[in-house]
């Protein structure tokens, strides 16, 4: 086995593993001496592979992301205030898109992960001729969020909903969408009411 293949093969082991995977028991399943699996670790970080080491041996942190997408409407002033509570709270803003009644939906890639994204996102609409996406529906728009736990996400929209931000769905918007908000819904409904 090549070294670089060993070093996917290890990458793979580790990724797999819920505890931590000890050099001597690496080195065994890939036929090699224990120096050989710290020099690959080495490398691999070198690389830009996060690989911890513990007193049990290597594991790669658990990287969970959870998506969901809000229907939210807000003046255009209102954008940026929206965009900033998004990555003030962790989350990357993926994407913004509508359910227009004629073209569908019209969808655009933002990818915005902090407020140097956001206020560059902010300039360039101010500064050229182009306008928010959600100017075609009067406000009510679309954003799919990605964050680190759904406790953040859980976060963002009860902040959503008392800036009074968040929109419901109408009948001729795509059933997924109507699925996912009403999903979410229903849950912050039932939590609300446990809670009284």
């Amino acid at each position: 086995m090549k070294a670089g293949e060993r070093r996917e093969k290890l990458k793979k082991i580790l990724a797999q593993s819920a505890v931590p995977v000890s050099g001597s028991a690496l080195a065994k399943m890939l036929s090699v001496s224990r120096q050989v699996i710290v020099t690959d670790i080495a490398i691999l970080r070198a690389e830009g592979s996060e690989i911890i080491s513990t007193s049990q041996g290597y594991i790669t942190p658990e990287v969970r992301e959870c998506k969901r997408i809000f229907k939210v409407h807000h003046t255009r002033e209102e954008c940026e205030t929206e965009l900033n509570l998004f990555v003030d709270h962790g989350a990357i803003v993926k994407d913004v898109f509508v359910s227009h009644r004629a073209y569908g939906v019209l969808r655009g890639e933002l990818n915005i992960r902090s407020r140097l994204d956001v206020q560059e996102f902010v300039e360039s609409i101010r500064s050229g001729k182009s306008s928010l996406l959600s100017s075609t529906t009067e406000g009510y728009h679309y954003h799919t969020l990605l964050a680190p736990s759904e406790k953040v996400l859980d976060t963002i929209e009860n902040r959503l909903w008392e800036m009074g931000f968040l929109a419901k769905t109408l009948d001729y918007e795509p059933k997924e969408l109507q699925e996912n908000i009403q999903e979410r819904r229903s849950g912050s409904e039932e939590n609300s009411q446990a809670e009284e």
